[in-house]
């Protein structure tokens, strides 16, 4: 973890990725080389974790790191290809489902993992340009692109995909697949608590509800295999609960989080509107502060192949949402507002 005051070779490859972004660069727009963590390379972390829709800290742990890492990659710079179980991630991949997906083939969700959607989607795409269909989008792939860019311009069919996908969901919340996510909390028996309280509910309903806490603290799952298992059991929809704990006693309420970039563009659409359920009937149900549905890329929001939501409950720092999150009579208004807003985002 490098943080204000660090210093060595890994502060100065931080630093120099930034400055290749052009976030630390000195009063005539020169980057700064040093392997210093000083109050200018907070600032410009903090700045590329707010664009890239990432905790704000101002710290670079391994999250930040890893979007450092894949922010440096371009479309060209190397062979993109797929590779089960070692997908190569980055903002070339990003560029190339962008692409993919306005020439009208289904890249997916261009979220920048080079995953088995992109593949099939780049075949065909080589198959009709006339380039050998061996899913390597490498100097002939991107020339067949550029020759196409000067002709070609249309929308985004990936959008049209996903407005379809939602339209296969409202069929009702009986036959649903629903994955409820106790994630990492200050307090994990309380978020666990309001958890089986939705699973039951959910379960009245003819729901299949599958849970995703660790057996054992040793097991401890990261956001990545959790979108994994979401993935794997082809769920229909994610749910994450969080609770969190801050230094100051001051923030407070609720809020909900889906995927997409704070600064516009790639998002989902799904999770967009099952956010603004979601936050409807919470903050309908409860006295907590309305803090809004933002975008954000956490890798559990960004890895699921399906509509998914983070909900903040509250802040354990504060006294008041301390009081609220401790109270049975609140989570079993959290888990109703929930199941009624899954309810309403399945409806025909």
């Amino acid at each position: 973890m490098l943080r204000l005051g660090s210093t060595g070779a890994a502060v100065a490859e931080v630093c120099a990725r930034l400055a290749h972004l052009g976030l630390l660069t000195d009063n005539s727009g020169t980057a700064v080389a040093t392997n210093i963590y000083d109050e200018h390379v907070v600032d410009a972390v903090r700045t590329f974790q707010q664009e890239r829709g990432i905790t704000v800290d101002g710290l670079v742990g391994p999250e930040t790191f890893r979007r450092l890492d894949e922010a440096r990659w371009q479309l060209g710079d190397r062979v993109l290809s797929f590779t089960a179980g070692h997908l190569m991630v980055g903002d070339d991949v990003t560029e190339l489902q962008r692409r993919l997906n306005q020439l009208g083939f289904n890249a997916g969700r261009p979220d920048g993992i080079f995953g088995p959607a992109a593949d099939l989607a780049l075949r065909e795409f080589q198959r009709g340009v006339g380039v050998s269909a061996d899913g390597t989008c490498a100097l002939d792939t991107l020339r067949a692109f550029e020759r196409l860019s000067r002709s070609v311009v249309g929308g985004d069919s990936g959008a049209l995909r996903e407005h379809a996908s939602l339209a296969s969901l409202r069929t009702g919340i009986a036959d649903k697949v629903i994955v409820i996510d106790p994630g990492e909390s200050v307090h994990p028996e309380l978020t666990y608590a309001i958890c089986v309280r939705i699973e039951g509910r959910l379960a009245a309903l003819g729901t299949q509800v599958l849970l995703t806490r660790p057996e054992a603290p040793v097991e401890r799952k990261t956001q990545t295999m959790h979108a994994k298992f979401a993935n794997d059991m082809d769920a229909n929809i994610v749910i994450s609960l969080h609770l969190d704990h801050v230094e100051s006693v001051k923030p407070n309420g609720i809020s909900v989080y889906y995927f997409g970039s704070p600064s516009g563009g790639n998002q989902s659409t799904g999770g967009r509107i099952l956010a603004e359920l979601v936050n409807e009937e919470l903050t309908k149900r409860t006295d907590r502060k309305d803090c809004l549905i933002h975008p954000r890329t956490w890798d559990l929001l960004r890895f699921t192949q399906m509509p998914t939501v983070r909900i903040e409950l509250g802040y354990m720092s504060n006294v008041g949402d301390a009081k609220r999150l401790t109270s049975e009579a609140f989570h079993d208004a959290v888990a109703e507002g929930v199941v009624a807003a899954l309810t309403k985002f399945c409806s025909p």
